[in-house]
């Protein structure tokens, strides 16, 4: 059957048990620890980040099978992060009794570091989300609606996990059949403009994201 990746910045991790996460179709867990450090929240560090490391814990002790990546996307050339970084290691290595430097974010020889089976922690450069603000960056392919698809929580079906407000809602799968929404008009003709490096929707035009696809 289809496999889920479950993409989410860890906010309401507690909200859901170890037995709705580990679910035979989740096949990843991917959280954004760089969430926290650019969100205004009443919680303190260790509130957000102490059920994250609790739910890698349960996955190892239970010989669940499914990834689960701690995303780190926030390298620039400044390294304006650093601060935050050497937290967030701090307490990544006191949690996996591991020896761990900031100095290891060095994408030139390495773009993970193992913490447990099948847990890692991943660190890329930052980018910058789509939005219909942002200037358009011109056309090009993507594995959007090829590889895979975005579900929203509401289940509004997206191209992708990018599109996290649903501005291209392909529909909705509290009403309609995933095949059904795949091959409505509109998703036909993006998958066909992908295959010959043009955007049809103004988001995608609007996407820096698709570089890391087309070379730049």
């Amino acid at each position: 059957g289809m496999k889920a990746m479950l993409t989410t910045s860890g906010y309401f991790m507690k909200k859901h048990t170890d037995k709705t996460l580990f679910h035979p179709a989740v096949k990843q867990i991917n959280v954004s620890l760089n969430a926290y450090n650019k969100n205004d929240t009443a919680i303190t560090f260790e509130q957000y980040i102490d059920p994250i490391l609790s739910l890698c814990h349960a996955k190892v002790a239970q010989g669940k099978e499914l990834f689960i990546n701690l995303r780190m996307w926030n390298l620039d050339d400044a390294m304006s992060e650093r601060s935050f970084n050497e937290r967030v290691f701090e307490k990544l290595g006191q949690s996996f009794r591991s020896s761990l430097d900031v100095e290891m974010m060095n994408l030139q020889s390495k773009t993970s570091i193992r913490l447990g089976h099948k847990v890692r922690l991943h660190f890329d450069h930052y980018f910058e989300w789509p939005s219909l603000k942002n200037p358009i960056y011109g056309h090009g392919t993507c594995h959007g609606l090829n590889s895979h698809i975005g579900i929203l929580a509401d289940g509004t079906v997206v191209p992708c996990c990018l599109d996290s407000e649903g501005v291209i809602a392909l529909g909705n799968l509290q009403d309609q059949r995933l095949d059904d929404i795949l091959l409505n008009e509109r998703a036909v003709a993006m998958r066909a403009g992908f295959r010959v490096g043009q955007c049809s929707e103004a988001l995608c035009l609007r996407c820096d994201y698709k570089r890391r696809f087309n070379g730049a």
